[in-house]
Formats: structure tokens, sequence, C-alpha cells
């Protein structure tokens, strides 16, 4: 049995979906390991991980609609804002999501289905540098 840990830092454009399939797989298949667990976990209380749909951008683009409906901005709802607006909202979003995902590893890839893949979620408009960490255990 190993294990092997990895940071991945990802930068957004503000709020939305961002694909981290390309660094992820790549990682897990230049581990060495071929069947285990990857733990993949979010560093921060704004933002979030999603396996999503990743073949139509609309499925993405309605999720984002539909947060901003479910945990909106106005000014005045919220008492904490010292980071603006966006601050509160984001970090309830973030709440409603996964900070956390565990994905079975089978020949060297994560298990995903045909459609789906690996996001983060930005939940605040202006653009960050997000840290991922990466935790694979197996053989």
């Amino acid at each position: 049995m190993r294990q092997e840990l990895h940071s991945l830092q990802v930068a957004t454009h503000g709020r939305g979906l961002v694909s981290i399939d390309r660094p992820v797989l790549g990682w897990v298949r230049q581990s060495g390991i071929g069947t285990g667990l990857l733990t993949l976990w979010c560093r921060h209380t704004s933002a979030s991980l999603a396996v999503q749909e990743n073949a139509d951008p609309t499925v993405r683009e309605d999720i984002e609609r539909y947060f901003e409906t479910l945990v909106p901005e106005e000014n005045g709802r919220y008492i904490h804002d010292d980071e603006g607006p966006d601050d509160m909202p984001a970090h309830l979003r973030a709440m409603l999501t996964n900070t956390q995902l565990s994905i079975p590893v089978a020949d060297g890839r994560p298990v995903l289905g045909t459609w789906q893949g690996l996001y983060l979620f930005e939940h605040r408009r202006r653009p960050h540098r997000r840290e991922i960490v990466l935790h694979l255990i197996g053989a």
C-alpha cells in the first residue's frame, strides 16, 4: 500500500465551475498507483468541489444561475460582508456543496462516468488562486 500527496493550484476567473480534470487525472496517472482511493480537499470556505456534467456547458450555466437564485447577493441581507457583498453568499454556497470528494481509482484512473468531470466551483466574483489537496492511497 502506498500513499501520495499533492497540492494543486487553480486560478479562477470569478464565479463559476472550473474544470480540473487534466491536472488531477495527470497526477493520478503519474503516481503509478493503479487501484485505490483519491480524495480531493478544497482548502477554502468560499469555493467547493463538484463532479458534474462535462459535455454540455449549458448544464454548468444553469447550475451557476440556480445558485444565484438559491443564495442571492442582496445588500443588507447578511451581517457578514467583510470582503464585500459576495462574501457571505460564497460561504453559504460552499456549505451547500462539497469541499471534499472521494473517488475510486482503477487502472490508474479515477472511476468517473462517461459524462462526469471534476470541477472547482468558485463562489466569489473576483479571480482567486485556490488550493486543492490531492491524497491518493492504493497499490
